[in-house]
């Protein structure tokens, strides 16, 4: 049976036991449970800092090198910068630069053209009829090499050379020399190449061609019409603001221009009419329209195109239709 207890100096006490004085007293227990706690905490952290280091140690693997081989990479570095052509470059973009500055076009006169044409004319004509387009190519080089010596010596000016003349004579050089090919259209120079086309005729046996009708009246004889063909000569009256009507009235111009003339100028001989109602090729600058009438003067006139335009020149001009769309003639007194 049990005995009753009594509290004695702050303890139960049974049968003259004193409780409280045990082993796993309340601060004990308290203390007990906080070092369990430290324990723990102690293994999470050794946990996690084992596994960082174990992280830490691949990564180190992974990126270490030798000393010889950061020596070797710091050396490749090194040569690699002292090849590069840092000059060259520099210079390139330079002149890149400077080239995609376009100088602009040059824009002569219509009267420094002509004259260009009357000389040009005039050499052609000092030479012997029998020579062919390359001998004529030869000439005009030869004289644009002497006009270009010419105009560069003026354009060097001496004292009290009138500035205007200077810089005429500077542009006439750069047309001559750098924009020749330009300037050669614009005029209407051009010289055919010599093509021997053989003709193949495969229309059944006994068939005429159909007769091409010009509108208009009929052409007088005197005026000698040549259908698709376009006669060179000194241009007298310009066609681009020189229409008529038809062919007959272009012819008309001519003879009445050559009636006109007064002693020393140059008379119409030449007449040069586009009959197409879409316009006429020509290898110039210039959109030759419906009857455009050019009325020209030559001493000994000569075909630049008949009947086709040959291949090699539609070649080196891809615009040029395969039939020559101009009808003209050199008129008889």
């Amino acid at each position: 049976m049990a005995r009753g207890g009594e509290w004695v100096g702050g303890r139960w006490s049974y049968g003259g036991g004193v409780t409280g004085g045990g082993f796993f007293s309340r601060k004990k227990i308290t203390l007990l449970v906080c070092f369990l706690n430290i324990l723990v905490a102690l293994y999470v952290l050794r946990s996690r800092y084992v596994s960082s280091l174990h992280l830490y140690s691949n990564n180190e693997q992974v990126a270490k090198y030798t000393a010889d081989e950061t020596r070797k990479m710091e050396e490749s570095i090194r040569i690699r910068r002292s090849k590069e052509p840092i000059e060259l470059v520099r210079l390139v973009k330079k002149l890149n630069h400077e080239f995609s500055i376009e100088e602009p076009r040059i824009e002569l006169s219509q009267p420094v053209k002509q004259r260009i044409v009357d000389q040009i004319l005039h050499r052609l004509k000092s030479l012997d009829e029998k020579l062919n387009v390359t001998q004529q190519r030869e000439a005009v080089e030869n004289w644009r090499q002497e006009k270009l010596k010419e105009v560069k010596e003026l354009s060097l000016g001496s004292e009290g050379t009138n500035s205007t003349i200077l810089q005429e004579a500077g542009m006439l050089a750069r047309a001559l020399e750098s924009e020749w090919d330009v300037l050669s259209e614009e005029i209407g120079l051009w010289l055919p190449a010599e093509v021997f086309n053989v003709e193949h005729d495969d229309k059944p046996e006994g068939e005429t061609e159909p007769e091409e009708v010009l509108a208009g009246r009929p052409i007088p004889a005197q005026c000698n019409a040549e259908l698709h063909t376009d006669y060179d000569g000194a241009a007298v009256r310009w066609g681009l603001t020189h229409h008529k009507e038809s062919a007959a009235e272009c012819c008309q111009a001519c003879l009445d221009h050559a009636k006109r003339a007064k002693p020393g100028e140059l008379r119409c001989n030449i007449w040069v009419y586009c009959p197409s109602e879409f316009g006429c090729y020509s290898p110039d600058i210039y959109e030759h329209k419906h009857q455009e009438c050019w009325l020209k003067y030559a001493e000994k006139p000569k075909l630049n195109f008949k009947d086709r335009y040959s291949e090699s020149y539609r070649n080196n001009h891809p615009k040029a239709p395969v039939i020559v769309p101009w009808v003209s003639g050199v008129v008889t007194a």
